[in-house]
Order: C-alpha cells, then sequence, then structure tokens
C-alpha cells in the first residue's frame, strides 16, 4: 500500500513553542508508511482576501498551501488557544484552503485536531472553533482523532513532549485514528 502523508499546520509561529514540539512528537508516533510534514510559511500566508482569490493574482503563499493540502491525504493541526480562540495565522490557512468554494484543497479530506494551552481548559475554545471552522470548510473532522494538554508551560516546560510517555501515547492515538480515517478515504474514492 501506498504511504499515508499527513500535512501538520502549527497555530504558533514561535520557534520554541510547545504546539510546534507537540507536533514535532505526533511525527516521531507516525508508523513506517506513514509521512508527516510540518507546514512551514503560514507566517508568510497573507489573510484571505477574495480581491486576491482570482485568477493570476492568488498569492505564490496561497497556491503553495493549496498544493500542500491537495496532496496530503489527510491534516493535523495543533493549536494554541489565544484570546479564547484559534490562532488567526491557522484560521487564515483553513480559509485559503477552503477555497474555491465547494472545491477547495480542504473538501473532503480527513483532519485531526490537537489543542494545548497553559490553562487548565487545555484550548477547549480554539479546539472547538477549529473543528467548526473545518467543517465548515468541507473537512472532515476525525472526532476520534483529538488531543488536548491543559497547563503545558508546567507540563512541557522543561522536557519535550517527546519525552512524555502519556504525551506520546495520545498523539500516537490521534496519528493511528487519522491514519485510519485518510486510509478509509482513500479505499471509498
Amino acid at each position: 500500500m501506498s504511504e499515508t502523508r499527513i500535512l501538520t499546520l502549527v497555530g504558533s509561529l514561535r520557534a520554541g513553542s510547545i504546539n510546534r514540539r507537540l507536533a514535532e512528537a505526533a511525527a516521531q508516533t507516525a508508523p513506517a508508511d506513514v509521512a508527516i510534514t510540518i507546514y512551514e510559511g503560514l507566517g508568510e500566508l497573507p489573510f484571505y482576501d477574495e480581491d486576491l482569490d482570482v485568477p493570476g493574482a492568488v498569492p505564490a503563499q496561497a497556491e503553495a498551501l493549496r498544493a500542500a493540502v491537495a496532496e496530503a491525504d489527510a491534516l493535523l493541526l495543533v493549536t494554541p488557544e489565544y484570546n479564547g480562540t484559534l490562532p488567526a495565522v491557522l484560521k487564515n490557512a483553513i480559509d485559503w484552503a477552503s477555497r474555491p468554494y465547494g472545491a477547495g484543497a480542504i473538501k473532503g479530506k480527513p483532519v485531526a485536531v490537537v489543542s494545548a494551552s497553559i490553562s487548565p481548559r487545555a484550548a477547549a475554545w480554539a479546539h472547538g472553533d477549529a473543528v467548526k471552522s473545518v467543517g465548515v470548510a468541507g473537512g472532515i473532522v476525525v472526532e476520534s482523532a483529538t488531543a488536548q494538554f491543559a497547563t503545558i508551560g508546567e507540563r512541557f516546560g522543561q522536557t519535550h513532549p517527546a519525552r512524555d510517555a502519556e504525551a506520546l501515547s495520545q498523539l500516537g492515538a490521534t496519528v493511528h485514528e487519522l491514519v485510519a480515517a485518510a486510509k478509509g478515504a482513500r479505499i471509498s474514492a
């Protein structure tokens, strides 16, 4: 069977962010026949603007994101919570991937959401908003492929999530469920 490709979009742009480290740890849990890539460049993506989304005017960064999403078998979103919701950079990526309306690269794509926050709520609002946005955009949220991490400053402040057995177990289960959904989607296509 061919390799399953998962594209990871991280909502935090900070190089040392714990959310990015969670994405890196998730990639380490992938089986041998699964490639997980963390997308670089969300910070360079211009805000979605319909005036830019016309033939000949679509920014190269948006075209690159759309192509990467289209080539992936599934998406893994890793989101912190900023002011009670998902970061603008992640919402913007979903917006670009959802267009053209009804036929965007995200349409019909299995998507898992991992959320993490310094609060005890584990970025629950950001998680919910990401699920809602992906669903409206046409992605298929894999409800069983989820992980939420609370008080990450304390938990992962000194230790990479890749060295936390419980975190690896949760991330591995998320990746496993997402891969199963991607393979199922491929079979039914």
